[in-house]
C-alpha cells in the first residue's frame, strides 16, 4: 500500500526557498505543499513582531502539535513538499518527528541571505537568519540516522538548474520531472498570507535565473552578521550535492 512521501526542505530566509517550492509544486506527483507551516506557532511563542504579524497568526494553525501531525501524515499517496524555516523549530519541542520525513537542506552564501533579509526587515537579529539552527539540525539528523542529509546550494540552483535538480531528485529517490524547470508566475494557492511582503520577486518569476556577476558592496551589519555565519555555512557547503 502506498503512503505519502513527506519531503521537508530546511532553509533560512532569502535562500531561494520560495522558488524551490514553486519548482516542486509544479511536479505532477506533488499533491500537497506546505509553506512555512510553523510560522504562526513560532511568532505566537516568540512574540517576534515580524511584518504582517497579526495576519500570519490569523491565517495559520498556531498549535505546534497539530502542525507536526499535518507534516507527518502519511495517508494518501504522492508527495507532500514542505518548505520549512529551520529557526521556526522551538528548542522546547522534540525534533523526533522530523526523523519520519525525507529531509533536505537549502543553503546560500551568508552575504546574499543577510543583505536580502535586512532589506525586508532591518531590525533582524542573528537568530532570524537560521544559520546555527541549520547546522544544529543537520548534525541532529546525521547523528540520529547515520546518514548525511541532502544539501543543496542556492547558487547551484541558479547556475546549474537542471543538473542540480536531477541530483536532488536522485537523492530523494523520486523520478526526475522536467516540470520542475519552470512554472507560471503569480501567487499560488499554497502561498502563505505573507507572500505579498516577502515574495514579490518570485511572484513575477517563471524559473530559476542565473546569478548576477555584479559586485556588491555590503553594509557593516551584513559583514558583521556574515562573519558570525560563515563557519556554519561552510560546514554544510562541504556536504552539498
Amino acid at each position: 500500500m502506498s503512503s505519502r512521501l513527506n519531503i521537508a526542505m530546511w532553509s533560512g530566509p532569502r535562500n531561494l526557498s520560495t522558488a524551490l517550492m514553486r519548482s516542486f509544486g509544479n511536479r505532477s506527483d506533488v499533491n500537497k505543499v506546505y509553506d512555512e507551516p510553523f510560522y504562526a506557532s513560532y511568532l505566537r511563542s516568540t512574540n517576534k513582531k515580524h511584518p504582517m504579524f497579526n495576519e500570519v497568526l490569523n491565517s495559520q494553525e498556531n498549535n505546534y502539535d497539530l502542525v507536526i501531525k499535518a507534516c507527518t501524515d502519511k495517508t494518501g499517496d504522492g508527495v507532500c513538499y514542505q518548505k520549512h524555516m529551520v529557526h521556526h523549530l522551538l528548542s522546547s519541542i522534540s525534533k523526533e518527528w522530523i526523523l519520519s520525513c525525507k529531509n533536505c537542506f537549502l543553503i546560500r552564501k551568508p552575504e546574499d541571505v543577510i543583505s536580502s533579509f535586512l532589506d525586508k526587515w532591518p531590525v533582524a537579529s542573528f537568530e532570524d537568519f537560521g544559520f546555527k539552527e541549520q547546522f544544529d539540525l543537520f548534525n541532529y539528523l546525521k547523528n540520529n540516522t547515520g546518514e548525511f542529509p541532502l544539501v543543496v546550494d542556492a547558487d547551484d540552483l541558479r547556475n546549474n538548474t537542471k543538473e542540480t535538480l536531477i541530483k536532488l531528485c536522485n537523492g530523494l529517490n523520486i523520478e526526475w520531472d522536467p516540470l520542475m524547470l519552470s512554472w507560471e508566475p503569480g501567487l499560488k494557492e499554497y502561498d502563505g498570507v505573507w507572500a505579498k511582503h516577502w515574495y514579490p520577486s518570485v511572484m513575477s518569476s517563471s524559473s530559476f535565473k542565473p546569478k548576477s556577476n555584479n559586485t556588491k558592496i555590503y553594509s557593516k551589519d551584513v559583514i558583521r552578521f556574515s562573519s558570525m555565519a560563515n563557519d556554519y555555512y561552510e560546514d554544510l557547503f562541504k556536504n552539498k550535492i
